[in-house]
């Protein structure tokens, strides 16, 4: 029994394969652009593609993340928070807190000892904070996206000192950033005050849920090594972070899939099929 998990993102589409214990089988990922649909299905074809797969071999498949109507070939639909919780506690059982810093928002979820989603809430209304703002600063110091996190780390705030960014706006961050570089402050030394900036409002928002150990760090932005790093340092503790940290809403999702896949097959009815 194979099942999948499309989890369509602002600026990510990431879809994974499991099987029926559980395990990865293939996973793909493709820029989201303006064609939702388009990206849904190309990401569920890579993923199917790397494992030799036919759509008709995955017996049920669930849609998460912003456009997760618009995942046509879906079986069902689920919500991102009850997703991410689901993969988290999935992948680090021990999970009590989420933050999931994706390119448009910024959330923070609180679960119990079965994943389950106990409170959450939301960056939703501004860019600060998000995979946007850090795309604009990278833009405007003509650095790679990937590489801005080595970057930050190779500050010395010993030496340099610590620069602060007080602009949280996306727009009026990049004003800032340039005047910075007029003034001849070194790329990471700016960098480093960039994540800081982040890790700080992010760690704000995850006290209105409650900081509670341990805390898992999911979406695109969890691949930045230096956004671990300012937060473990603005938290005083560890962070779960892992190779499939950005896939864990799809994680998530196919979990659910698989469940109802299950359910199916023992004879009970699914969701889709109590509502039609």
């Amino acid at each position: 029994m194979l099942v999948a998990g499309v989890d369509v993102g602002s600026t990510q589409t990431k879809a994974i394969i499991l099987n029926e214990n559980g395990e990865t089988v293939a996973r793909g990922m493709v820029n989201t652009g303006a064609n939702v649909v388009k990206a849904a299905e190309k990401a569920f074809q890579l993923a199917r593609q790397s494992a030799k797969l036919d759509e008709w071999d995955v017996a049920y498949i669930v849609g998460t993340g912003y456009g997760r109507y618009k995942v046509p070939f879906g079986d069902t639909q689920i919500t991102e928070i009850s997703c991410h919780a689901r993969g988290a506690a999935y992948l680090f059982p021990n999970t009590r807190t989420i933050l999931d810093i994706g390119g448009q928002d910024t959330k923070g979820i609180r679960t119990n000892e079965k994943g389950e989603v106990v409170d959450f809430c939301m960056n939703d209304k501004c860019a600060a904070g998000t995979g946007r703002f850090l795309a604009a600063a990278a833009e405007v110091m003509g650095i790679s996206l990937d590489d801005l996190g080595d970057v930050a780390l190779r500050a010395n705030p010993e030496q340099d000192g610590v620069l602060r960014i007080t602009n949280v706006c996306t727009v009026f961050v990049e004003t800032e950033i340039m005047n910075h570089l007029s003034k001849g402050r070194k790329a990471e030394q700016i960098l480093a005050g960039v994540h800081q900036s982040i890790a700080a409002r992010s760690v704000s928002l995850l006290r209105r849920v409650g900081l509670n150990p341990e805390i898992t760090f999911t979406g695109g932005v969890s691949r930045n090594k230096g956004m671990v790093a300012a937060l473990q340092e603005k938290m005083g503790m560890q962070i779960n972070v892992g190779p499939d940290s950005q896939f864990i809403g799809a994680i998530g999702a196919a979990l659910f899939a698989l469940e109802r896949a299950k359910a199916r097959h023992e004879g009970e009815p699914t969701a889709k099929e109590l509502q039609t």
